[in-house]
């Protein structure tokens, strides 16, 4: 498979597709992110599903852009025969998913193939293929796929290939539109109707009214708008909940076993996406968000769960494929997520963070939101002192994990802040007695002495960059000399230039996680290593390592989960929102933008 850095992504602000270098669109899961993938090539081989639009003569594009400030894809072949350009989009939802691929003659005379091959459920069924009208439709289960091209298509080998063959002069244009539709409606689905320069037109115009809605102004806007864009596509409009990546399986070490399944909702991300969105002038997605959170944690607060589906389902039952080889070879590739049912203490500080900053914001707190902050807090005042699997979700033991202990601090200082501001009072003592106790318990059990850092865990003396988070969080201030010591210590978890979020393994140096083999450079860790240099007054030294995560984007700007200094290559799925998020607040916070308080 080519290198994860060569996929770019499209969206339709409810599912989304990856397209390489070469022209082949090897992921796509419809109707929504998180349902079964028809084209799965990305965690296999061809034989389960991609779709191909490139010269006949093959090989990567010459280059690729996206078309400044949107998600339309332009990619550039020149060829001994002539140049030609493929330009890809997902219109934002026209009733059903779609993407149309437009090709254009730019010189000469370039002969052009279109082949697609659709296996549903995962790459694992064959469907029915078969031509109605003008168009050609691929049927299996619930599903159907249209083919609709300016040129007739045929089927070869089997029938369950389509191919599409011309030769494109220089000033031609033609189109081929893929579509969704519920296998029991007999007729085209309606975007097979619109002619496709007009929903280009639309879909840029749509793209660049949302971006200029961007507030940021300093040296990295580029960058801030590509990464602003990237969280746009990945939230899912009807509900404004934001997936953590439109992909699964993509690994965090080639040929390990370290392959999870992002197309779902992590509580991890609410305070950063809710900060970010705002900070940006996006009020009207940051309330979306807030909303779909609300709606997703209503219940009992011991049924908090650490992720939840784009609608807020709660069942993510985890599976394995073992049909599909995996990403070079990385297997198991796994459907679903088992984290659902992990207790995760940190989670409920992230919930409350969240509820404080869009309070402070100007988003209204109905009655109801109120009562669910004291909830919450009553569940954190009985099992803060708990161990849990902390914020990496750990399938090893549970621990103490003191950046867990920190951010049962913070549910209780944002509790007590909101408390204040509504001229509530509620059990405002019993609140800042916990806070008061967690904060003492941290300092006094968190703290490593010899290795003069916070740890990981309480007993432990490893390292985790979620320590680089306290004076963020507002714990302790940036001029205090244990974070300090902190920030310092962090070079034990360097690599490349880059920050590991800890090192495995089994002694009290590491972490035994329950997974076998290691992982990359985690890109969030080395932005808030950026950070941290920045608060603690070396900023020439936050600026050099933004600038190294800035480099390891791929050419259209794009950010994977993990990098690899000694590969050179990215890791884990992509693009990850946590990534682009933790960008956008690195860039706010070098570039000194004015911005309201926020603690």
């Amino acid at each position: 498979m080519p290198p994860i850095e060569d996929y770019a992504f499209l969206s339709d602000l409810e599912t989304a597709a990856m397209v390489g270098r070469d022209g082949s669109v090897d992921w796509l899961c419809v109707p929504r992110f998180d349902s079964p993938a028809c084209l799965a090539a990305l965690l296999g081989t061809e034989d389960h599903g991609f779709w191909r639009v490139a010269p006949v003569s093959g090989g990567p594009c010459t280059r690729r852009a996206y078309r400044s400030d949107t998600l339309v894809l332009d990619s550039v072949w020149e060829t001994p025969a002539g140049t030609v350009r493929v330009t890809d989009f997902m219109p934002p939802r026209y009733q059903l998913p779609c993407i149309v691929r437009v090709v254009e003659g730019l010189a000469g005379e370039v002969p052009v193939r279109s082949e697609l091959q659709l296996r549903f459920h995962q790459g694992r069924v064959v469907p029915w293929v078969r031509d109605i009208g003008q168009c050609t439709v691929a049927v299996a289960g619930p599903d159907a796929m249209w083919l609709d091209a300016d040129k007739p298509v045929r089927s070869v080998g089997d029938g369950t290939t389509t191919v599409w063959e011309i030769t494109v002069p220089a000033g031609h244009r033609l189109a081929l539109t893929l579509a969704w539709a519920p296998s029991h409606r007999p007729e085209p689905p309606a975007p097979l109707s619109v002619p496709a320069e007009t929903v280009l037109k639309e879909t840029v115009d749509f793209w660049r009214h949302w971006s200029g809605q961007c507030n940021y102004q300093g040296p990295w806007r580029d960058a801030v708008v590509r990464s602003l864009i990237t969280l746009k596509a990945l939230t899912y409009a009807p509900t404004g909940g934001i997936v953590a990546a439109p992909t699964t399986s993509l690994p965090g070490c080639i040929g390990g076993e370290r392959n999870w399944d992002h197309r779902f909702c992590w509580l991890r991300d609410s305070t950063a996406a809710l900060s970010c969105l705002l900070r940006s002038g996006y009020h009207a997605e940051a309330a979306a968000w807030l909303d779909w959170l609300v709606r997703a944690i209503a219940g009992d607060p011991a049924d908090l769960q650490t992720v939840y589906g784009v609608e807020g389902q709660r069942l993510l039952p985890e599976s394995e494929a073992p049909w599909l080889p995996g990403y070079e070879g990385s297997r198991p590739v796994r459907f679903g997520n088992s984290a659902v049912g992990q207790f995760q203490l940190d989670v409920y500080g992230e919930v409350l963070d969240a509820l404080w900053l869009s309070l402070r914001a100007g988003i209204p707190m109905p009655t109801h939101v109120w009562d669910l902050v004291q909830e919450l807090m009553g569940f954190v005042q009985r099992h803060w002192r708990e161990p849990d699997r902390g914020l990496w979700q750990v399938r090893g033991p549970r621990r103490q994990f003191v950046h867990s202990k920190v951010m049962a601090w913070v549910a209780a200082d944002r509790a007590l802040r909101m408390a204040e501001l509504l001229g509530r009072q509620g059990a405002s003592g019993e609140w800042r007695a916990l806070r008061d106790q967690v904060h003492r318990q941290v300092c006094r059990k968190g703290w490593d002495p010899v290795r003069q850092s916070f740890v990981q865990s309480y007993g432990s003396s490893a390292l985790d960059a979620s320590a680089l988070l306290m004076p963020r969080l507002g714990f302790l201030p940036a001029r205090d000399e244990r974070v300090r010591a902190t920030v310092r210590a962090m070079r034990g978890l360097g690599h490349g230039g880059f920050v590991r979020r800890y090192a495995q393994g089994d002694t009290h140096s590491y972490t035994a996680d329950g997974m076998n083999g290691g992982e990359g450079a985690f890109v969030a860790c080395s932005l808030w290593y950026a950070d941290a240099l920045a608060e603690t007054g070396r900023s020439p030294q936050a600026r050099e390592a933004f600038e190294r995560v800035l480099a390891v984007r791929n050419d259209v700007g794009l950010l994977s989960e993990q990098w690899d200094p000694d590969a050179g290559r990215q890791l884990g799925n992509a693009p990850q929102a946590f990534s682009h998020i933790a960008l956008i607040e690195t860039a706010f916070a070098l570039s000194a933008a004015p911005t309201p308080e926020r603690r």
